[in-house]
């Protein structure tokens, strides 16, 4: 609530840091999502200061602050150069992987109305505005579509839903969980607005066989987007360091843009994603532009209109504070201890690593013909939090078992040992522990229940009649709601994770 009058700013920092104590760390290694951590402290100190500077400058403008036009120059730049650009190579600085994801499906989207006839049809019955097209026209079997593998990430699917779009998921291979070629071809229709691959995909790490793809999508006439969010950045470094990395990046013929984000192994500060483009005029398809009003001239390179220039300001320090020699060394560290966490949990009795990463993107899951039955990597992943370690849980999907997932970044290598042996240790207590105990009918109950009939208040006290509190931002020991929403369907899972986050902030 706002009080009545203001504050000392000693009292309101005292308060976030108490506020923050129930947080994870963002620093120290032993949080394995979310987070990324050079281990260098004047880096993301560099980085801090420099946001500070940019923060009030107002990115909706760039004829007003020719300061951020500069950073952004800079910053696209330095991208273009590590991933087969140059400096003529076309892209924008956005908020995040998923705005640069959405980006990239609004201007294969418009390109398609603008250039087939079926699109023609529908963007000349739609609204004013190089980014005001509607859906108008676009009824059943109508509605472009979106070929993509079932690894890929949600943030396509959220695209898809805000812009109209279908999705036409494409199954992966079992062993290697790389996007099946054939199926990616069947996929492909004459609704095709664009085909993705991913570089690595996050949940196993691998790399989608991207030239193969790329190929066959610009034989048919569609663009191919590489989802490079979390590896644009890494994988180039990871290969100077001896890794075998495939080619991924626009040297690929068939690739037409590629999404990087530099606030996951370019280690600066959330908010900064790079989106570039093969050619100039699919990137002027992703801006939007209205004129259909009498107040000031609107014109956006993003989602957002307004936004702080302060993400730009610190992923710019960063990049300039690291240089070529700071990030080679963090990929060699990075790559040096992928290795070693990857024959470390393989010599672990019950555990294996899906795939073969490629990155350093580890999915960790249980041995199901492991001698004493097969371990619950959600219970695993409890008992690692009791010792001070996150490993994000990953539900089962299309066949692919539930696992957890470890981003291995540059300070890692200093706490692997420690991170193994608190998934030996982990990993015996759930064997000992058995499976999460799963109330008997309570998935059946839930995917019965008209969740849209009850109220935030109702859905809290139906979580808590089966142990799982939701004040506080939701309960620390998750392997009961992780088994639960892994028995439900994906539809339901995401009707139950609403009314979760829903309910967590009423």
């Amino acid at each position: 609530m706002l009080p009545e009058y203001g504050r000392p700013v000693q009292e309101l920092l005292a308060e976030l840091t108490e506020l923050k104590a129930g947080d994870l760390p963002v620093r120290g290694g032993k949080v394995t999502a979310y987070v990324y951590d050079t281990g260098r402290p004047e880096i993301h100190d560099a980085a801090h200061r420099a946001y500070a500077e940019m923060l009030e400058v107002n990115m909706l403008d760039p004829t007003a602050f020719p300061s951020m036009v500069a950073l952004e120059k800079q910053v696209v730049r330095a991208v273009a150069d590590l991933l087969g650009g140059d400096a003529t190579t076309p892209g924008i600085f956005t908020g995040g992987g998923t705005e640069s994801i959405m980006l990239a499906v609004k201007a294969a989207r418009d390109h398609w109305r603008a250039t087939t006839a079926a699109g023609s049809t529908v963007a000349d019955s739609t609204a004013v505005g190089s980014g005001a097209a509607g859906d108008a026209g676009e009824g059943a079997g109508r509605a472009p579509q979106l070929v993509l593998p079932v690894t890929a990430h949600p943030a396509f699917h959220k695209a898809a839903h805000y812009l109209g779009v279908e999705v036409v998921p494409v199954p992966v291979d079992p062993v290697t969980f790389r996007v099946s070629v054939p199926a990616v071809e069947a996929a492909i229709g004459d609704r095709t607005i664009l085909v993705v691959v991913s570089a690595p995909s996050y949940p196993q790490g691998v790399i989608d066989p991207v030239e193969e793809v790329a190929a066959l999508a610009s034989s048919r006439g569609v663009p191919c987007h590489v989802d490079a969010c979390v590896g644009g950045w890494l994988l180039p470094w990871l290969r100077e360091a001896g890794a075998e990395i495939p080619p991924f990046d626009l040297r690929v013929p068939g690739v037409t843009s590629i999404s990087c984000d530099l606030h996951k192994f370019g280690y600066a500060p959330k908010g900064a994603s790079v989106l570039l483009f093969a050619d100039a005029a699919l990137r002027r398809r992703a801006y939007f532009a209205s004129a259909a009003w009498p107040g000031y001239t609107v014109i956006n390179a993003t989602v957002q209109s307004s936004r702080s220039a302060g993400p730009l300001g610190g992923a710019w320090a960063t990049l300039q504070s690291l240089g070529r020699d700071g990030y080679l060394e963090l990929g060699r560290t990075t790559l040096e201890a992928t290795r070693r966490l990857i024959e470390g949990v393989s010599a672990i009795p019950g555990l294996r690593v899906l795939g073969r990463p490629e990155s350093s993107l580890v999915a960790i899951a249980a041995d199901p013909d492991a001698p004493g039955g097969a371990i619950d990597v959600f219970v695993l992943a409890d008992e690692a939090r009791r010792h001070g370690w996150f490993l994000q849980p990953q539900l089962s999907y299309a066949g692919i078992p539930a696992n957890l997932h470890v981003t291995v970044t540059g300070v890692t290598l200093h706490g692997v040992e420690a991170m193994l042996e608190v998934i030996a240790k982990s990993a015996e207590a759930a064997r000992l522990a058995g499976p999460a105990a799963v109330p008997d009918g309570l998935p059946e109950l839930i995917a019965s229940v008209d969740l849209e009939a009850l109220d935030d208040a109702t859905f809290s006290e139906l979580a808590a009649s089966v142990g799982i509190g939701l004040d506080g931002g939701g309960p620390q020991e998750m392997a009961v709601v992780n088994a639960v929403l892994d028995a439900l369907p994906a539809e339901i899972r995401e009707a139950v994770l609403v009314r979760f986050l829903s309910a967590i902030y009423s």
